[in-house]
C-alpha cells in the first residue's frame, strides 16, 4: 500500500495528515475552511485515494497559511507514498468540464518542481474564501511533491464551477499519473532515477 503520513505544527498551523493513494476516494477533512474542505473532498473522491486532514491554523489571522500549508503536507506525504516510483505512468493530462467551466491539468512526476497557473476572470472571493489561495495550495503542493503541473482554465463564468473543475480534474491527474503499469519496468526514466 503506497500511503504516508505527515505531522506538521507551526507557530500558524498544526496539520495532521493521511495519504493513501491506493484508496477507494474516502475523505476525512477538517482544515475550518469550508469551501476548501469542499474541493479537497472532490478532489480525494475523484482521485480515488484516501485522505485524512486535520488542521488547527491561525484563521483569526486569515486562509492563508492553513491553505498552503496543507498544500505543504499534501505534497510531502504524495511524494513519500510514492517511493521509488517504479513502474508508475508518471505523465497524465486531464480536462475536466463542470457545467460552463472547462480545465485541463497536466502532471509529470518529474522530481522537478514547477507550477504554471493559468487561471484568469476568478472573482475575488467565493463565500469567504480568497481565491488567491488556490494558486498557493497548488504552488506548495508542487514544490513539496516535486512535481511538474501546469493547470490551464480555458473558460468559465462562476468561480465556484472554476475552481471545483480545476480539483476534480487535479484529483483525477494525480490517480492517473500514479497508476502502475506493468509494461514499464524500473523507473519511469531514461536517466534512471526520478
Amino acid at each position: 500500500m503506497r500511503s504516508a503520513k505527515i505531522s506538521r505544527k507551526t507557530s500558524e498551523t498544526d496539520i495532521h495528515l493521511e495519504l493513501n493513494i491506493d484508496g477507494t476516494g474516502k475523505p476525512n477533512i477538517e482544515t475550518g475552511v469550508g469551501f476548501f474542505d469542499h474541493m479537497l473532498i472532490l478532489m480525494t473522491k475523484h482521485g480515488l485515494f484516501d485522505l485524512n486532514v486535520k488542521c488547527h491554523g491561525d484563521l483569526q489571522v486569515d486562509q492563508h497559511h492553513t491553505v498552503e500549508d496543507i498544500g505543504i503536507a499534501l505534497g510531502q506525504a504524495f511524494l513519500e507514498s510514492l517511493g521509488t516510483k517504479e513502474g508508475i505512468t508518471r505523465y497524465a493530462t486531464v480536462t475536466t468540464p463542470m457545467d460552463e467551466a472547462l480545465s485541463t491539468v497536466s502532471i509529470d512526476i518529474s522530481g522537478r518542481a514547477y507550477l504554471v497557473f493559468n487561471v484568469e476572470g476568478l472573482k475575488d472571493k467565493v463565500g469567504n474564501f480568497d481565491t488567491e489561495l488556490v494558486q498557493e495550495f497548488f504552488q506548495a503542493f508542487a514544490s513539496n511533491a516535486k512535481v511538474t503541473l501546469h493547470i490551464n482554465l480555458a473558460y468559465g463564468d462562476n468561480t465556484h464551477h472554476m475552481i471545483e473543475s480545476i480539483f476534480k480534474g487535479f484529483g483525477r491527474c494525480l490517480d492517473q499519473a500514479t497508476w502502475k503499469n506493468p509494461r514499464i519496468q524500473g523507473i519511469p526514466s531514461t536517466k534512471g532515477s526520478l
